[in-house]
């Protein structure tokens, strides 16, 4: 198939991007990477009246480092993060995650606001801002306001975003010190596809093997990515390992409630859960350099 018709209007600042989205309201789309939105428009899932091209806006590529996070621009290529070292070292989630994105191909289009915007439930990119407690800044013509991951996504490819406001900036925290490791890992029919279960986890781990902070969630269970800082803080103080690590992961499996559909039952993406979580924890555990110290 092909789009139905359309209007195509290139922004030339963020603040141009605003207005136009004033003025044309619900009729209208952000178009960054396209990974996600041109195929809708192709079969006609998502008819836009207007198209609102932000993909040239130098503003919204920018990665600063700010010492308690880094500032990305919502238009930072999913590539770019990836191949970051210096990020890398400061949120190391993020490259895990990244690995799991769809292709080469689609990363060095896709950007990383794109994605959270689309908001699919099973997608890395929205499992790791929850995990992380990432920040997402909205701009319009009516001023700018920032909010949590948790307050951001609120349902499936559902957000809080208002049809005038553009996704500027997302702000990853950065745990300070050092023994910080994470993983990320997903079970999808193909790679590149969107996962059935996905599971994030980052830890710090001290020099006695002691973790002083944690978060962990999966996505692929619910209308939103889950992360569960409760469970988390369980760990906080001991010396985790397989027996506490298959313990939280038992009571975050019990704790969801996720559907059944063509791909999986809800009994087999409960089991993933429990699965991919505890083996998420040991590998970010292992990744704090916690097992060389010991």
């Amino acid at each position: 198939m092909k789009a139905a018709p359309f209007e195509y209007e290139r922004a030339e600042s963020v603040e141009h991007a605003c207005e136009l989205l004033e003025r044309h309201g619900f009729d209208a789309k952000l178009l960054a990477g396209g990974q996600s939105l041109v195929p809708m428009m192709a079969m006609r899932l998502a008819r836009p009246a207007v198209l609102v091209d932000i993909n040239r806006l130098q503003e919204l590529k920018a990665i600063e480092d700010r010492g308690d996070a880094i500032a990305m621009g919502a238009g930072a290529r999913q590539q770019a993060v990836k191949d970051d070292d210096a990020l890398a070292a400061r949120v190391p989630l993020l490259r895990h995650a990244l690995h799991w994105v769809g292709h080469v191909q689609t990363r060095n289009r896709g950007t990383v606001g794109g994605s959270l915007v689309h908001a699919d439930p099973s997608a890395e990119l929205p499992l790791s801002a929850q995990v992380l407690e990432a920040e997402i800044v909205l701009r319009s013509a009516r001023g700018t306001r920032t909010l949590t991951a948790r307050e951001f996504f609120v349902g499936i490819m559902q957000t809080a975003t208002e049809p005038d406001e553009c996704a500027v900036e997302i702000r990853w925290p950065v745990w300070a010190g050092g023994g910080v490791g994470a993983a990320f890992e997903e079970t999808s029919m193909r790679h590149g596809d969107f996962a059935i279960v996905a599971a994030a986890a980052q830890l710090q781990i001290d020099a006695d093997g002691r973790c002083t902070r944690a978060a962990f969630g999966v996505a692929g269970v619910d209308g939103t990515p889950l992360a569960f800082p409760d469970i988390a803080r369980e760990l906080v103080g001991s010396r985790p390992g397989p027996a506490e690590f298959e313990a939280v992961a038992d009571q975050l499996s019990r704790r969801i409630e996720p559907g059944d559909d063509l791909h999986a039952s809800a009994a087999y993406r409960r089991h993933l859960a429990k699965v991919l979580t505890a083996r998420v924890l040991a590998a970010a555990r292992e990744r704090s350099g916690a097992v060389r110290q010991q």
